[in-house]
């Protein structure tokens, strides 16, 4: 009987934590990392390092200034960095790829409380506030180093003007050999490192599950090439990514579809009505926002608690 131990709950355990979990996202974003290097070249790295090395330092001179543990090794300022390094083109500025990271890391993320509490991805917002700061320089494509690469137009872009037959081959567009953004352009890595994620139990399927089958249903009925829009931008890497981020969207199943199918909603109609031929970002950020009345319409009543 002594060596009975009395607490409160969780009394189960599990073994993964936030670093192992952030270690698992960063593997599965290494094979977009390398597609995106030989599509686009060694600056491509460069823009990365900035990204991920402005994101660790924000975080690490942020909480030593503010005197709060310093967390740098769990790893999640790596994959803000990495996410919003994906999230841009390669010719960026330099200084503007350092100014993002730091909206990111000490905006959205510290300023809130740090990890778990921001309510926003801080990756999509420091895109949107780029996008709306630089948006020459942050809707600049450079082709891919291939002889067949002839447009730098994306093929959203493309769509949205009614330029259907310069879209690049369904096969290009597979592996990224077409104009966008660093880590948006290949499906095939992307998917593979979303495979992984559900594999490893990372994330669920509920959320970029409903996310891709929302934007093929309803591109699909207003004929705006449905497979182009699934593949194209940054759709797979936001359902996959950025849709399953644990602090800022909805913690149960039902909660997380809804999420899906708001932001499938959000981003088609964008794509379709609006002048801006991209939408995920937008869609994922707004889906934030609503995300705590959705938890709160959803979540589980205790057994015998009482409705709240």
């Amino acid at each position: 009987m002594n060596n009975l131990i009395v607490s409160t709950s969780p009394h189960m355990r599990a073994k993964t934590d936030t670093r192992s979990i952030m270690l698992d996202v960063i593997l599965a974003l290494v094979p977009t990392l390398a597609a995106a290097v030989f599509s686009f070249g060694p600056r491509t790295l460069l823009i990365v390092a900035v990204c991920v090395g402005t994101a660790l330092l924000s975080e690490f001179l942020f909480q030593k200034g503010c005197k709060k543990p310093v967390m740098v090794g769990d790893l999640s300022a790596v994959v803000t960095g990495l996410l919003l390094a994906y999230s841009l083109p390669v010719s960026i500025p330099i200084w503007q790829a350092v100014f993002g990271s730091v909206v990111a890391i000490v905006v959205v993320k510290q300023l809130f409380g740090g990890i778990g509490q921001n309510f926003a991805n801080p990756a999509v917002t420091a895109r949107i506030v780029m996008l709306l700061a630089f948006s020459a320089t942050m809707t600049t494509w450079t082709p891919p180093l291939t002889a067949d690469a002839v447009s730098t137009a994306t093929p959203l872009g493309l769509i949205s003007a009614g330029n259907v037959s310069e879209l690049p081959k369904l096969k290009d567009m597979l592996l990224g050999l077409h104009g966008g953004c660093i880590g948006e352009t290949g499906t095939l890595p992307l998917l593979l490192g979303g495979l992984y994620l559900l594999a490893r139990r990372v994330i669920s399927w509920h959320t970029p599950v409903v996310f891709l089958a929302t934007v093929f249903g309803i591109t699909a009925a207003f004929g705006a090439m449905p497979v182009y829009q699934i593949m194209s931008g940054s759709l797979i890497l936001g359902a996959f990514f950025m849709a399953t981020d644990y602090s800022t969207t909805p913690s149960t199943a039902l909660g997380k579809v809804i999420f899906g199918f708001g932001a499938g909603v959000l981003t088609a109609l964008i794509r379709v009505f609006g002048s801006y031929p991209e939408g995920v970002s937008f869609a994922i950020l707004l889906m934030n926002i609503l995300t705590p009345h959705i938890s709160r319409l959803t979540r589980h009543k205790p057994l015998g608690g009482a409705k709240v």
